[in-house]
């Protein structure tokens, strides 16, 4: 796999403001914001995107929900609610091979979103 923006990140290469890590995840503010919270959730191993996930990945995606739920709460829009993206492939939206969750709030959300 082509290393990524999100690999560097993960190993301090680059700095991010991270909002929460553990072990196997990492959550980070989207420098390119698109609400008042846009936060990064991403695994800290490499998926490069959800066509690439197997069985075995089960559980640290199910991990991931977890943490987004987490991370809602520690920046308060669990409330108020949130919006969770996850785009796959150059026509989804993807733009870094990096299996990622783009966490949105602190204003209302439109639909459809695009």
């Amino acid at each position: 796999m082509p290393e990524t923006i999100f690999s560097k990140i993960v190993r301090k290469e680059i700095p991010a403001k991270i909002v929460f890590e553990d072990e196997w995840s990492l959550a980070f503010h989207d420098l390119n914001a698109k609400a008042p919270v846009h936060v990064l959730i991403i695994p800290k191993r490499q998926i490069d995107s959800l066509e690439h996930a197997s069985e075995e990945d089960a559980s640290l995606l199910g991990h991931l929900q977890i943490v987004i739920q987490q991370v809602a709460r520690q920046l308060g829009i669990h409330e108020s609610g949130y919006r969770v993206i996850m785009n796959c492939g150059r026509d989804g939206g993807q733009s870094v091979g990096h299996i990622h969750y783009h966490l949105l709030g602190g204003r209302a959300m439109d639909w459809p979103p695009g």
